[in-house]
């Protein structure tokens, strides 16, 4: 589980056999957990300047596959561990979905980014919601049929990737992970809304 904050920008350094080496000063141990680019990814080997990760057939399906390449700068974050403070929300590293950046736009003091992708997913994106981009947490602000728009504040923009990303930049995107949970809920018994009011 993680919460979106991104606590360094890697660099992908190979990525062979199914196998994704990464420059990075983060110090985990075999078998930790780390969202690249918000995919949550299994550490199986340590080197002096990173680590390496494995990359599912599944995950791979998932991604934004070209943002994983040699050469490539990637959001990294460590997995929470009870007792953390959560600034973002709660995001489990799976993938929904990849976007397409369609506009950036530059206020006084603000970014707006609009995002295309599957329509399929737009029932879990909410207007006030949060969503997780590349594994960034955010805050949507609006919602259409196909696509959202964002509103990014300056030291948000500046310290993560967004500051390099351009139009038609692909990105993964996992929606909010109790969004998914209650759609589910109340697709299989349309009772439970009652439930869930009851519980709220």
């Amino acid at each position: 589980m993680f919460n979106g904050l991104i606590r360094e920008i890697g660099k992908i350094k190979s990525n062979s056999h199914n196998k994704l080496r990464i420059i990075s000063k983060l110090t985990p141990q075999i078998g930790d957990s780390i969202a690249v680019n918000g995919a949550c990814l299994t550490v199986t080997k340590i080197f002096p300047d990173g680590f390496e990760v494995e990359l599912s057939p599944e995950t791979q399906k998932k991604v934004a596959i070209e943002n994983y390449q040699s050469g490539k700068k990637v959001h990294l974050e460590e997995a929470l561990r009870f007792g953390d403070k959560i600034d973002g929300h709660l995001i489990q590293g799976h993938i929904d979905a990849i976007g397409e950046i369609l506009e950036i736009k530059k206020n006084r003091n603000s970014y707006d980014i609009v995002i295309k992708t599957d329509p399929k997913i737009m029932k879990y994106i909410a207007e006030k919601g949060s969503i997780a981009i590349d594994g960034v947490s955010l805050t949507v602000n609006d919602v259409f049929s196909d696509r959202f728009r964002l509103t990014i504040i300056p030291h948000t923009f500046e310290n993560t990737l967004f500051k390099e990303y351009k139009i038609h930049q692909k990105v993964n995107i996992e929606t909010d992970l109790f969004a998914r949970y209650i759609y589910n809920m109340l697709k299989k018994d349309k009772n439970s809304f009652d439930e869930i009011l009851a519980w709220w």
